[in-house]
């Protein structure tokens, strides 16, 4: 009896883990949950930077980089460029690459714009004139190719003509005429025309541009105004007709005793010298 009642409950135990186990096997193993979306950023914005404005003139090859010689060395950049022999002469032998070379080194603000002749523009002018001039016209010749501030090259349309140069701004004497037109910069003076070919150096504070002539200063070639003359007396006016009238009447005027007055001394004058000719003659008849 008691092994009926064990083996019972043996197989009660039994079905109830089958089905237990069955119930397991048919459950759905749970599906992984999916990846939560990327949110898509929103792209940045791109601030796209204004192109730099085009320069009037373009950067000649010799041109020596900023980083190549510093801007208080006049001189070192002149050199490098291997074209401006005769205008390093006259700037050392007028001192005026001195004065400019401490200028750049003690100026805070401002600048300082050369404009450059090569030397085929010095030996384009006439034989002998850089020997003709005194040493007050070179120093002008010289000053007038510097301009006393810095002026960039896509700036030279802003010049208020007539430009300012170190040698002065005297539109009668020392003109100078900046004409920018595309990319063309000319530049007049009365006497030439020239035009900026190229940049041969340029930071903040000097800008040195080749132009292909000579700026000859307009006073060069004015006649100097003679001097004013010394006054002098005046001539003695002649007399007027009137004058000449008012005398004729005094002579009218005269009495007739006036008159016979002197008609006796011009008629006694001839008789007074026949009667002393006829006294010398008397006694040299006695004698004979």
């Amino acid at each position: 009896m008691k092994k009926q009642q064990v083996t019972g409950l043996y197989l009660v135990l039994l079905v109830l883990c089958c089905t237990i186990i069955q119930a397991f096997s048919q459950t759905p193993a749970a599906s992984p949950k999916p990846a939560p979306k990327a949110v898509a950023s929103p792209p940045k914005a791109t601030t796209k930077k204004a192109p730099s404005p085009k320069p009037l003139v373009p950067t000649l090859p010799q041109s020596p980089d900023s980083s190549d010689a510093a801007p208080d060395d006049i001189t070192k950049i002149l050199k490098k460029a291997k074209i401006f022999n005769v205008l390093i002469r006259l700037m050392k032998t007028t001192e005026i690459m001195n004065n400019i070379n401490s200028q750049l080194i003690t100026a805070k603000t401002g600048g300082i714009t050369i404009l450059a002749p090569d030397d085929d523009a010095f030996s384009n002018l006439k034989a002998g004139f850089l020997n003709s001039l005194d040493e007050k016209q070179k120093i002008e010749l010289v000053q007038f190719h510097i301009l006393p501030e810095f002026v960039a090259s896509n700036n030279f349309d802003s010049l208020a003509n007539p430009v300012q140069t170190v040698a002065g701004k005297d539109p009668e004497r020392l003109p100078l005429n900046v004409n920018a037109l595309g990319n063309s910069v000319n530049i007049s003076t009365g006497v030439v025309n020239a035009s900026v070919v190229g940049v041969v150096y340029s930071d903040n504070k000097l800008a040195i541009y080749k132009v292909d002539k000579v700026l000859l200063p307009l006073d060069f070639f004015q006649k100097a105004k003679p001097p004013a003359l010394a006054p002098t007396a005046l001539a003695k006016a002649p007399k007027s007709a009137k004058e000449n009238t008012a005398a004729d009447d005094q002579d009218g005027d005269a009495t007739p005793a006036d008159q016979k007055k002197s008609a006796a001394v011009i008629i006694g004058k001839p008789l007074v010298s026949v009667a002393i000719a006829s006294l010398v003659a008397v006694p040299m008849m006695m004698w004979s």
